[in-house]
């Protein structure tokens, strides 16, 4: 286990990253760290980083860059009654995923040139784990992702 995590419900240190491309593999190890040191599965892991890193490459180039403005993802991660959870938070231009167009499983099954562009990343973060939640704080935007691990609570 990673230094900073305790055996019963544990909490890893938050860490903190620039808003940037490149700092996307240091997140996704963060968060496989995380994911390792709860017990979850080789597949569960791979789905958790991908969901983290959908969302984040969307705040990095939706939030910061193309806003024309820099700062920090910060990620933490918890080991709760529900499940290992996720957070990723930024300062970037607000972006809620549930107001925008996701395409549904029936969209995918149309030909590349009928389907409306956009939106791919959150359905396949959405997609790869067992809650996906969006909120605005006075801390910024936070996306929290949870992931059932053995003896969890089922996610509401």
């Amino acid at each position: 286990m990673d230094a900073g995590v305790s055996q019963s419900g544990f909490q890893m240190e938050e860490r903190a990253f620039p808003g940037t491309l490149d700092a996307l593999e240091p997140v996704r190890a963060y968060v496989a760290s995380a994911a390792e040191a709860a017990g979850l599965d080789r597949g569960a892991v791979y789905s958790l980083c991908l969901a983290v890193d959908e969302i984040a490459t969307n705040v990095v180039l939706h939030g910061y860059e193309e806003a024309g403005i820099s700062g920090e993802l910060r990620v933490g991660a918890s080991l709760e009654p529900r499940g290992l959870v996720i957070r990723l938070q930024d300062e970037g231009k607000s972006y809620d995923p549930s107001l925008h167009h996701v395409p549904s499983a029936e969209d995918l099954s149309l030909p590349l040139e009928e389907r409306r562009p956009g939106g791919l990343g959150i359905f396949l973060a959405r997609d790869a784990v067992d809650e996906l939640q969006y909120a605005i704080t006075d801390r910024g935007n936070v996306h929290t992702f949870v992931m059932r691990v053995p003896g969890s609570a089922p996610a509401k």
